[in-house]
């Protein structure tokens, strides 16, 4: 089944706590939504050309939404690969196989490595959303994407 991204449901704000989000090995939960488990499916980017594999998902814990993917890429040894973590908001399509995003390879290459011993803090997601030109899921009026089947 493929799935393409539109505009979904729109989230109620945030208070001035921020939601905790957790990477979903570290915790006993499950998805709200398991087709959201995007665990070893490779991302490509709009030009088709492959950008690495998803190695993890970042979810906010209250709601079990997938807010961030973590994608591995790189050289065939640990030393030499990266992990950068993308909003689920960049997603575009989702097949069996793979994920599409917007963003082409060599932005994602460019953009904040992410430590996977560390969890971060609010600033450094605030600043992945930015680099990737998406609001965050905390602002006001954010409206979490949509994956729907494509016809």
């Amino acid at each position: 089944m493929a799935l393409s991204a539109r505009s979904g449901v729109k989230e109620k704000p945030m208070n001035d706590s921020p939601r905790m989000l957790v990477r979903l090995h570290d915790v006993d939960l499950t998805l709200a939504d398991p087709a959201q488990d995007f665990h070893g499916r490779k991302v490509v980017d709009r030009n088709g050309e492959e950008v690495g594999d998803v190695v993890g998902l970042i979810i906010d814990e209250d709601l079990r939404r997938v807010r961030l993917l973590e994608i591995q890429s790189g050289g065939a040894s640990d030393d030499l690969r990266s992990t950068q973590v993308l909003p689920i908001d960049v997603i575009i399509a989702v097949d069996d196989r793979s994920v599409r995003i917007s963003p082409d390879r060599l932005k994602v290459a460019s953009g904040p490595i992410y430590y996977r011993d560390v969890l971060p803090e609010r600033p450094y997601y605030a600043s992945i959303y930015s680099y990737y030109d998406c609001p965050p899921f905390w602002w006001p009026g954010y409206t979490y994407p949509e994956l729907v089947a494509e016809t």
